[in-house]
């Protein structure tokens, strides 16, 4: 092919610029001005999250809860506090003896009556010291008798024909004695019969002056003396016969009150002591069994110094539990401690529940609503809002909390209407309302605010 018509071809193939029209040339001037804002819109907003990003790490990161409305059915309630019940009286029935335990006829949550046998000791050794004690007695007793009840007549009477017949003896020497002088004089015998039969009659003559005084003596009787001693041992063989008998008795461990078994803390075959107890297995114990009235229960209370002010002397409550909260009971303030406990604050008050029930038990949470007066209202009433403890803050003297609204922190200030192991019962909240719960210790009024987890 020639290169002239080479030439032509590739002319054929150049674009002609010079040939575009307005469609395919350059956009118009209004399409150029909407490009232009929307590229400044993008980046206006790219500039703000980047901003918001950078700014928002300063602002504080708050925990939220939502207050929640009560109502209470008890009108005039100036105080409300919880705490646990507890028996007024609880007694540990330990053993006045040391001894194994051979039977136990009690368990756990059994009721019984005052005196009702509870825990039998083994008692051989003594019922033995108890014989014993009491055949000291019977001897000292039959003693006494015998000098008080004196001589028998018929020991009177022979200690009478004793002397009768010594005086008898003593007529014979007298007239041996006499024959005899006049042999001597006469020179009939010696004078060793001589003196043997006046030995023989002076002899028999002390003789006599002895039975006489016996005699005399068998008739008096025993003397004074002798039996105030014979007492005084007769009463010291009661005393150790009391003493042998009450321990003997203590081997029968009975109910001291009408109450229910709150534990039973020995097993048969166990050494019960009276003087020491062991923690150690199978070591002595010191106690048996505990009991306790649960128709005289208290629920024992420790209130704020700042509430204390509040509460007086036989003030009125009611009383209800966590475990049936519909269930209600009458109390009174039976007792307020002297002394305040100096750690937690507080001042323990304990209120007797008037008219309690099976439902009721040692250790249970309850609550106290402490009255103004004795007049209860049967309609409900608004009591205010629960919120936590953390939420309420000191502000000037006054109490405050703060909500979370728009993501600002705004105060609002409360009245403290009862404290509770976990939070407060306040006035100036209608319920509902997002409440800071935990926060920064300097917040104030109209801080802006993140709420976690938003």
């Amino acid at each position: 092919m020639p290169i002239d018509a080479k030439h032509e071809d590739l002319q054929s193939l150049r674009i002609d610029r010079s040939a575009r029209g307005a469609s395919t040339g350059e956009p118009p001037r209004w399409a150029r001005r909407y490009i232009v804002i929307g590229i400044v819109v993008v980046a206006v907003l790219s500039l703000s999250v980047l901003a918001y990003r950078l700014l928002s790490r300063d602002v504080p990161e708050v925990e939220v809860t939502r207050a929640s409305a009560e109502s209470s059915d008890v009108g005039g309630t100036v105080l409300s506090a919880t705490g646990y019940i507890v028996a007024h009286h609880t007694i540990n029935v330990n053993s006045k003896v040391t001894g194994r335990l051979a039977w136990i006829g009690v368990e756990k949550g059994d009721k019984v009556k005052e005196g009702q046998v509870l825990v039998r000791l083994e008692d051989e050794e003594f019922r033995a010291s108890y014989n014993q004690a009491k055949g000291s007695l019977d001897n000292a007793r039959a003693y006494l008798d015998e000098l008080e009840h004196g001589s028998r007549p018929e020991e009177i009477q022979q200690a009478q024909h004793n002397l009768d017949e010594a005086r008898a003896t003593l007529v014979d020497d007298k007239l041996t004695l006499d024959r005899t002088k006049q042999l001597s004089s006469a020179g009939v015998v010696s004078r060793q019969v001589m003196d043997d039969a006046t030995a023989k009659f002076e002899a028999d003559q002390q003789r006599v002056n002895s039975l006489e005084k016996a005699s005399q003596l068998m008739k008096i009787g025993p003397r004074a003396e002798e039996i105030a001693r014979a007492r005084g041992s007769l009463a010291q063989a009661q005393g150790q016969l009391d003493y042998a008998k009450s321990q003997l008795d203590a081997t029968v461990i009975r109910a001291p009150v009408t109450g229910t078994i709150l534990d039973r803390t020995a097993e048969k075959g166990e050494l019960i002591t009276a003087q020491f107890a062991s923690a150690a297995a199978g070591g002595p114990q010191g106690s048996v069994v505990s009991l306790a009235d649960l128709n005289d229960l208290q629920v024992e209370l420790d209130i704020a110094q700042a509430d204390f002010a509040r509460l007086g002397p036989k003030q009125k409550g009611i009383v209800t539990t966590d475990a049936y909260p519909d269930r209600k009971y009458n109390g009174e303030i039976a007792q307020i401690s002297p002394e305040a406990n100096r750690q937690k604050a507080t001042v323990q008050v304990k209120v007797q529940v008037l008219n309690p029930d099976e439902y009721l038990r040692p250790e249970m949470n309850a609550t106290v609503k402490f009255l103004a007066d004795e007049q209860k209202s049967t309609g409900k009433q608004p009591a205010g809002a629960f919120v936590p403890a953390t939420a309420v803050r000191d502000h000037d003297g006054k109490k405050v909390v703060f909500l979370a609204f728009n993501g600002k922190a705004t105060m609002r200030e409360v009245h403290v209407l009862s404290q509770r192991t976990d939070g407060f019962l306040v006035d100036g909240l209608v319920g509902g309302e997002s409440v800071i719960s935990k926060g920064p210790q300097d917040m104030k009024d109209g801080d802006t605010i993140k709420i976690k987890g938003q």
